[in-house]
Order: structure tokens, then sequence, then C-alpha cells
């Protein structure tokens, strides 16, 4: 009797010992200490208004770090989100489609999806919301063609960018030949120079024969135009001018100031050469051909970059205030005298130039040109402040050379709405020569080409859609 007793003394003191543990393992291992992760900020941010479109990467930040739950389900929109990428500082990365303009969006994560190092997940559902910007209107007045290409390339504006090519020196797609031959790719644009206008008509120049842009734009590439603007030099004798690139304000008496005196000879010569060359835009217009048109290209040079900064041609010689005088007075005779509306105007900026910004009623797309830059970073940051500078208008690397690869750019922030290198005279000056079969190139070699080409989001000529339709 007395031997039962103690059994059941020990028993239940046996009992007693294990019931905390009992108690403090049920359903497995003790549960973690500490905080579950919370979310700190996210790009774009919640509730963020004016986001751009064509983005196609979301980033959450966490206030630790974070792994994530076997089969994640995080949707953007109801649909699941790919590519998910945690990384260190909290940081959890994602791939979507491509945001498109004036759209509301809502990105879930699940609760008990994200895990910090306690292994505790999130407790609550995240969500994020936000909408994309609506893109602004073409500008009013355009033909329908020109409307239809400039909502064409707005729709492009940071998804995608197009490849571009720059005649050698005037009137041929020779570049664009020379990328065809050792690429098997055309490039999407290719722009012209109306540089010699004061010799055209000639038996070696004639812009009045349009075949070449027709044909172009016929294999649906984009026209691209510009002006190398030539002006009677020193002497002042007609007939007699600079160089082919172009007149520097040394090398002329040619005075922009004179755009206040219609009397003048300067202010005479600058309505007679528009006029002129409004005549054989014109016969592009007739064929129902829109024109990306660059003209009066970098105008400031170097004025504001350094003291003692010049500009390099005489259209900004004379400030920053004659500049835009004479920008609206072409736009104004070519569109409204001439009726061109066939035109998408493209102004070059030099960076340190806010003030020689002709107006948003006057631009379409801002361009910029850089040479002899290897650092995307460096690249980024020319592209985000114009961005941010003109948040309303398409921001195009509208000549480059010798500077990073396209691949860099892009994936370093820079995704402009289209390159162009400058051309090689000797390289592609005659393509049935042996210097047309070298790959190297004095701005971009095919090197560089082909790691542009082999992107999905460069588009190429027969990457177009029918713009006639």
């Amino acid at each position: 009797m007395i031997w039962k007793i103690i059994l059941r003394s020990v028993i239940c003191l046996l009992l007693i010992t294990l019931l905390p543990a009992i108690s403090c393992s049920k359903g497995g291992e003790e549960p973690p200490a500490g905080d579950p992760p919370q979310l700190v900020s996210s790009e774009p941010a919640n509730g963020q208004t004016d986001v751009a479109e064509g983005i196609t990467g979301i980033t959450l930040r966490f206030d630790m770090n974070v792994t994530l739950a076997p089969s994640p389900q995080i949707t953007l929109n109801g649909q699941q989100v790919s590519n998910l990428q945690p990384g260190l500082g909290g940081e959890l990365k994602m791939t979507v489609p491509p945001l498109q303009p004036a759209t509301n969006y809502t990105l879930l994560v699940p609760s008990h999806t994200v895990k910090g190092p306690t292994g505790l997940f999130n407790v609550s559902e995240i969500r994020i919301t936000f909408n994309t910007r609506t893109p602004a209107s073409p500008r009013e007045g355009l033909s329908p063609e020109a409307e239809k290409l400039l909502q064409y390339l707005k729709l492009q504006e940071g998804k995608a960018i197009l490849s571009g090519s720059m005649a050698n020196v005037a009137w041929n797609i020779s570049e664009a030949e020379w990328v065809h031959h050792h690429t098997g790719k055309w490039p999407a644009i290719n722009c012209f120079d109306y540089i010699h206008l004061h010799a055209s008509p000639a038996n070696w120049i004639d812009y009045g024969d349009i075949s070449i842009v027709e044909d172009w734009w016929n294999n649906r590439g984009v026209v691209s135009a510009m002006w190398h603007w030539n002006v009677p030099a020193n002497s002042g004798k007609e007939g007699e001018y600079s160089f082919y690139w172009g007149t520097k304000p040394e090398e002329t008496l040619f005075d922009v100031t004179k755009i206040n005196d219609p009397s003048s000879e300067e202010y005479k010569r600058m309505i007679s050469d528009i006029d002129k060359l409004s005549g054989y835009l014109k016969l592009l217009k007739n064929k129902n051909i829109p024109v990306v048109w660059r003209p009066l290209h970098e105008a400031a040079g170097n004025t504001g970059l350094y003291s003692g900064g010049t500009a390099w041609f005489w259209w900004g010689a004379g400030g920053a205030e004659s500049f835009k005088q004479l920008w609206q007075l072409m736009f104004d005779r070519m569109t409204h005298h001439h009726g061109l509306d066939n035109l998408i105007w493209v102004w070059t900026s030099q960076m340190t130039d806010s003030d020689w910004y002709p107006g948003d009623d006057y631009v379409d797309i801002v361009g910029r040109d850089i040479y002899n830059e290897a650092g995307a970073s460096n690249i980024r940051n020319e592209f985000t402040t114009l961005q941010n500078r003109y948040p309303d208008k398409p921001v195009a690397l509208s000549e480059c050379g010798n500077v990073a690869r396209i691949s860099d750019q892009w994936n370093g922030g820079a995704k402009w709405l289209w390159f162009m290198p400058w051309y090689d005279y000797n390289r592609t000056l005659n393509p049935g020569s042996d210097e047309f079969q070298q790959k190297t190139h004095e701005h971009a070699s095919i090197d560089w080409w082909e790691d542009a080409l082999a992107q999905p989001y460069v588009l190429t000529r027969d990457d177009l859609p029918d713009l006639y339709q």
C-alpha cells in the first residue's frame, strides 16, 4: 500500500516538473522573440499621383532584412508580379509589366508573406496604391501623321528607346546602311541635315529630291532633320559661307541680335533662309511625312558652364533672349505662315541653359548631346536633371559619341527616348569602300551597336508600327 502512495507522489512530481515544458513546446519550437518586419517606404510611394509610365520595377523598403514565404502571391492590379528579389538594407524589388499612362494601381502583399531575421512575418496585408500621370496631349495644330508619331513617341517614354543614325553630312542614310550591313538591323530613326541649303539646288546637292527621305518613311522609319545654318562669312560677300559644321561667332559678322530689326540685312537673311527651307520641308508635308525637327542646336555652347564660356554657333552668340526670339520667329513663320504642321520640335539643352528654353508652347521634345562620357551614372544624372526640369517633355539623347553602352545607361536609369551617334565621315562616306567594311567607328563601333541592339527595349525600324494606319 505504501509503495502505491510513493509511486503516485513520484508521478505527480514528474507531471508538475514537465508541465511547463509541455506547455511551452506545444506546436513545436519556442516562438521567436522580436518584431515582425515593418514597411518603411516604397517606390513608387504610397499615394503618389504622378508616377511616370513605362516603369517596370517596384521597390519596397522594410526596417530589417527580409526573405519571402514559399510561393509568395504578391499582385499588382490582380496580376502576380515576378522576379521578386529580397536584398540587403531591407529592400524587396520586383518586376512588373510596364506601367500604363493614366492608370490607378494597387500592389498587394498578403499577410505572412515577408519574413524578418526573427522569423516573424508581416502580420497584416500591405497595400500600396499609386496613379500614373496622364501624358500631355500632342500640341494642337499638328497634322494627323505628326500627331500620331508624337503620341507614339510619348508612349515609349520610360519603357523603350528608339535607335537612331545621322546622315553623313547631309542627305543620305550611309550610317544606317553601315549599321545594317554589320548587324542586319536598321536604326529606327534617320536624321538628315539641311546644311547645304545655301547651295541647293545643285548637281551635288538638291533637297528638292526627297526620294531618299520618302523611301525611309515608306519603310516605317522615323524621319528627323536638323539644320547647320550657314551664313555669309566675314567678308560679307554673297555666296561666301563658312565651314559645313556651321559658322562660329568669330568667323562671321552676322549679328543675331538684329532679330529685333526688320530693316537689317541679318533679319532679311534669316527670313529668306527660313522661307527657303520651309519650301523644302513643305515637300515632305505634301507627302504626309512628319519630321522630328531639331534646329538651332547646342545654342548656349559652353555659356554658363564655366567662366568665359561662349556659344559655339552664331545663333547663340547674342545670348539667351536673341536666341529665343529667333526660335520663336522660326516656329511661328514655319508653323503659321508656311503651314508646316508636320514638324515635331526638338530643343537641345546644354544643361546650364534653362533660361535659353524657348517655352513649352514652342517645344515638343528636349534633346541632349553627350560626347566622351563613359560614366553611366554621370549620364543618368544629366537625364534625370532634364526629366525633372521639363516634366512634360520626353528627353532624348539627340547626339552622342564615345559614351557608355546603352545597356549601362538604361540600367543605370538614363531612359532616353532615342539615341543617335554622330557620323564618322571617313567610315561611311562610301558604302562600297574598304573603310565601310571596318567595324570601328569614331563615335560608336559595331560592338557598341551590337550591345544596344541586343536589348529588348531598343527599337529598330522593323519594330515600329505602321504609322500610316
